[in-house]
């Protein structure tokens, strides 16, 4: 079998464990995060959680399979590992980059939500007070 083809289909297999390994960690440990970003709703913060998995997936996979052909033809064993680490650094730092995307829109409409809950007294006004004329 030829080098190169090798070299896809470690690259491949790696890429493509990484990313399910990611967006399954990201699913399971921000669903919390949704929640509380959702006021609680948790049927909705499922609903999201599982439509960011999904564009997770698409963008990351979509990504993997663009950036697997390459030019070069790969002629020893160090050239694989060479091949390797340049595709696999870059689709890890997508990753990472993806990770950090979603956590920045995620905080965003969270902190918008904890400023909407602290304009809103917590108690309703009992009545209006005249002012004094002294004050």
């Amino acid at each position: 079998m030829d080098r190169t083809v090798i070299a896809y289909v470690i690259y491949l297999v790696v890429s493509i464990a990484l990313t399910v390994w990611v967006a399954r960690t990201l699913s399971r440990n921000g669903r919390v995060f949704l929640a509380d970003v959702l006021h609680g709703n948790e049927k909705l913060a499922d609903a999201v959680n599982h439509l960011l998995v999904v564009g997770f997936y698409l963008v990351n996979l979509g990504f993997v399979a663009l950036y697997l052909s390459g030019d070069e033809t790969i002629t020893d064993t160090r050239g694989i590992f060479e091949a390797l680490s340049t595709k696999l650094g870059v689709v890890l730092l997508v990753l990472g980059v993806m990770h950090l995307g979603n956590v920045y829109v995620l905080n965003k409409i969270r902190r918008r939500g904890m400023m909407e809950r602290e304009q809103v007294p917590p108690v309703p006004p009992q009545g209006w007070v005249a002012p004094t004329a002294g004050a």
